[in-house]
């Protein structure tokens, strides 16, 4: 092929892709604004209305209209407009490298290191070691790999997280099957010093696991259910 050729090639091609990529982009917005009532919390481009604990920061990246996690333990908090949250149905689109973990909390609080003392954790972890796999809440109501393999969950593929809260009951959904359901006693005590694990109010937190984690998230939206 004649460079003049090659030439002509190229700036037909070019012009496509970001075409494409953008058309993509657009839809998202478009589905995410055609859910009844469901606000974006994520604008694609940005970290705005959203804050790094001070530890290990670069763990978090936005690449292609998505949050990317990779590195050490690093948690992303929501503190946009909406927050705190009470009664909510939230939803995300996340996947999963092999043998990654990462984690969707809700009713927390920012910390500026460590591991979220307040709230619940919504697992994600499709094939790491640790047995609590994806839509697990957390050390409460755990899912194991035999339910996610039913439901047809694996890595290296896009899966819509939900999660409802409305009073004292948590609502786990992955691709509209319900994998947990938690109703949470009246005389609840919190779990440990470490982990109150209490439903109350508070907002969302990304977690960075490790280093050997790479999770994807994108389409983050809420309905406020109050």
């Amino acid at each position: 092929m004649s460079m003049k050729n090659l030439c002509c090639v190229l700036l037909f091609v070019f012009p496509l892709c970001v075409s494409v990529q953008g058309q993509e982009a657009l839809e998202n917005t478009v589905a995410v604004e055609a859910e009844s009532g469901f606000v974006s919390l994520f604008d694609g481009t940005s970290l705005n209305g959203w804050k790094k604990a001070e530890e290990n920061s670069d763990a978090w990246q936005v690449v292609d209209g998505m949050l990317v996690c990779e590195g050490e333990r690093c948690h992303l908090f929501y503190d946009g407009e909406l927050a705190p949250l009470k009664n909510f149905h939230f939803k995300a689109d996340v996947m999963t490298t092999p043998g990654s973990n990462a984690g969707i909390y809700f009713h927390t609080k920012y910390q500026a290191t460590g591991w979220p003392k307040y709230g619940f954790e919504c697992q994600v972890n499709v094939s790491h070691k640790d047995p609590k796999k994806t839509s697990s809440l957390y050390a409460v109501e755990n899912v194991d790999a035999d339910q996610l393999a039913a439901n047809g969950i694996q890595d290296n593929q896009w899966y819509t997280q939900e999660i409802i809260v409305k009073g004292n009951e948590v609502t786990l959904k992955v691709n509209g099957k319900t994998m947990v359901q938690y109703t949470q006693p009246e005389d609840q005590k919190a779990f440990d010093k470490s982990f109150e694990r209490l439903l109350g109010e508070g907002t969302f937190a990304l977690q960075a696991h490790d280093p050997m984690s790479k999770v994807y998230f994108k389409n983050l939206r809420v309905k406020p259910l109050d």
